[in-house]
């Protein structure tokens, strides 16, 4: 028997080819539900699902009953619920690596572009304002040597941490992960409890995972541990942060500025006081955002499915321990 997936987000046609050749595929990569009626005549055939950014719900799982393998492509998983997948004995598969080093670069350049001004003065010269030498108040702060404070410190947190330690001569502290003596050999950097690295940080960095722990792990009562003067960057998950606590936390003077690309609702809804605030930058959630990158993902994902459908290990499974145990 041939088996089905349904793939729901855009894939290139080399990719979308090689599963053909495997599968009966439907793809449906502007799905913007399970809800939606073409995807409700589908589910209860399909053995697996190829995509990322929806939800799947114990619901639309009931939806499913033939499910053997999801391969989202994304390295977060918080859109899955994964006791519940365990529990029917469905693989979960996720694109870890691929997306490292392309996520740290937007981690970094929201440091770069938030203590510099970088778009706020860009957006000055845009519009013709830019008619004599600008004055100190105008005057963004230096990022070299300045300490670096990463909330988590997985493969996005160290690669963001290098940046900083061996780019920019930045000292590097750590929170929120277990201990890393080759990064602390190799980058100088300290392990501290959370409070501590707060109060010690110019800028602090969340790349932790979104999980029961983690959720609104940064709130008011962090942001005022802060140095007066912090930037602080989010590219893990908006619901990490207390996000009506940072915006009175800008909007008081508390937190000197923010570099966002992740947010508690995404789109961020036109009436979010983040898209009018001159002290933040907020980027459409591009961690990934290349053309090399979310093509490698898209093979991975690829890759997962057909592993899995086939009854061979995936090259990067989040619940495999769980569905042998």
């Amino acid at each position: 028997m041939t088996k089905r997936i349904l793939v729901f987000r855009e894939i290139n046609d080399t990719q979308l080819a090689s599963l053909r050749a495997e599968f009966e595929v439907d793809y449906l990569p502007h799905l913007t539900s399970f809800d939606a009626p073409e995807a409700m005549e589908i589910l209860p055939q399909v053995h697996g699902l190829v995509g990322a950014s929806l939800k799947v719900t114990p619901e639309v799982l009931d939806k499913a009953p033939n499910l053997e393998a999801i391969a989202s492509i994304s390295v977060g998983y918080d859109n899955y619920p994964v006791d519940e997948l365990t529990r029917r004995g469905i693989l979960l598969c996720n694109t870890p690596d691929v997306l490292t080093e392309t996520t740290a670069d937007t981690g970094f350049l929201l440091i770069m572009s938030t203590a510099r001004r970088a778009i706020e003065l860009a957006e000055m010269v845009r519009q013709g304002r830019w008619t004599q030498n600008i004055g100190k108040e105008w005057f963004g702060s230096d990022i070299h040597g300045k300490t670096l404070g990463m909330v988590g410190m997985g493969r996005i947190g160290a690669a963001i941490a290098r940046r900083g330690a061996l780019g920019f001569n930045m000292n590097v502290l750590y929170s929120m992960a277990s201990s890393k003596p080759e990064l602390e050999k190799s980058l100088g950097a300290q392990r501290l409890e959370l409070d501590a690295l707060l109060e010690q940080a110019d800028i602090v960095c969340v790349t932790v995972p979104l999980t029961e722990q983690t959720e609104k792990l940064i709130g008011a009562a962090q942001f005022a541990r802060m140095k007066p003067g912090a930037i602080f960057v989010n590219v893990a998950r908006g619901k990490v942060v207390d996000e009506a606590a940072m915006i009175q936390a800008l909007d008081d003077g508390t937190l000197h500025a923010a570099g966002l690309d992740v947010f508690e609702t995404e789109p961020l809804p036109a009436d979010s006081p983040l898209a009018r605030m001159s002290n933040v930058v907020a980027l459409p959630h591009i961690g990934s955002a290349t053309h090399e990158t979310r093509t490698a993902m898209a093979q991975r994902a690829v890759d997962n499915i057909r592993l899995a459908l086939d009854g061979q290990p995936a090259l990067s499974a989040v619940n495999v321990d769980a569905l042998e145990r």
